[in-house]
């Protein structure tokens, strides 16, 4: 076959084909190869979570036995004993892994679900003792009364089972008029974050609240343990009475408190400081000796990925159950 020369006037025409051909070559391979990469890392990734989430699941686990055979050892109390509460551990791991692991009172905190008690599945109603609790947080974290009361009640609104809504509170026919329009839920409170959506409520009330809440997942009055409510933690004591206890006073009684804890709900309410107080039975019983929910924090670290969640274990009955987990944070 004889090969047909190229003109002269033809080269500089034939030499850009074939450089543009080279160009286009190496940007598809040089495209290739940055996919290729990024997959590479996505899955590299991929599998390092999955290995973070199994470790961080084995953790709980762990932590649960731990919480476990504390309850065995003293079933009538839990106390601070051990400095459990709140701290930090460092746990090791293999392959370079490195994970943290606290432990929390998961109930030393308000229980967004007490404004409303009954049973899930047939009605849920008012409670007066929640929805007063709740005003009275806010109040002596600072919000006013007014605002405090509608936000209060707007929260039983919320979770409760009817469409009638209570004085300074709000049903579907408020929320129906706002620029986007929703419904209430007219069940319990998955989150304490859903009261962010409750009438009256603004970013900044919510931001200041926030750490105090929490969403047990039961209708019940916050179950706090005068035995491991920490003195900062003032507040949540004095809710329970918050025109005659203030946040000081509170704060005073928790810092004296008996190095083993209070034996008896009856010993607490009989100290001095509180003589002169005339607290409703439901609410002096709602104080607790023992802790029954607990919050486990975990946070483990493969290669550059950071896992970390929060469960919440019912130590109600034993053994102790997972009732609920979160990712990508902590709690309060």
């Amino acid at each position: 076959m004889k090969r047909r020369r190229i003109p002269p006037g033809e080269c500089g025409a034939a030499l850009l084909a074939v450089l543009l051909l080279v160009a286009v070559t190496g940007a598809i391979a040089a495209a290739a190869m940055e996919k290729l990469s990024l997959s590479r890392a996505a899955a590299a990734n991929s599998i390092a979570l999955d290995q973070a989430r199994l470790h961080a699941d084995g953790i709980a686990q762990l932590a649960m036995l731990t919480i476990d055979q504390a309850i065995a050892d003293d079933p009538q109390r839990t106390t601070l004993a051990g400095g459990w509460n709140g701290a930090w551990r460092e746990l090791p791991l293999p392959g370079g892994a490195a994970a943290r692991l606290r432990v929390r009172d998961g109930g030393n905190c308000f229980n967004v679900n007490s404004v409303v008690e009954g049973d899930l599945r047939t009605a849920l109603t008012r409670r007066n003792a929640g929805v007063l609790q709740f005003a009275g947080l806010m109040r002596v974290l600072g919000v006013s009364e007014g605002e405090a009361w509608r936000i209060a009640e707007a929260a039983a609104d919320w979770a409760d089972s009817d469409a009638v809504p209570g004085r300074g509170g709000a049903e579907d026919p408020a929320y129906a008029a706002a620029p986007e329009p929703y419904r209430t839920g007219n069940t319990l409170f998955a989150d304490a974050g859903e009261l962010g959506a409750l009438a009256g409520m603004t970013p900044q009330i919510m931001a200041r609240l926030r750490p105090w809440l929490c969403a047990l997942p039961s209708a019940e009055l916050s179950p706090i343990n005068i035995n491991t409510l920490l003195p900062e933690q003032a507040p949540l004591l004095a809710m329970l009475a918050p025109d005659r206890l203030d946040v000081g006073r509170a704060r005073r009684i928790l810092a004296a408190r008996p190095a083993r804890g209070w034996g008896s709900q009856v010993e607490f309410w009989r100290i001095d400081a509180l003589r002169d107080l005339d607290v409703p039975l439901d609410v002096q019983l709602q104080l607790q000796l023992r802790t029954w929910w607990f919050a486990i924090d975990v946070a483990v670290t493969v290669m550059d990925v950071e896992h970390r969640e929060t469960a919440l274990v019912d130590a109600r009955l034993q053994p102790s159950r997972l009732a609920a987990r979160d990712w990508g944070g902590y709690g309060p």
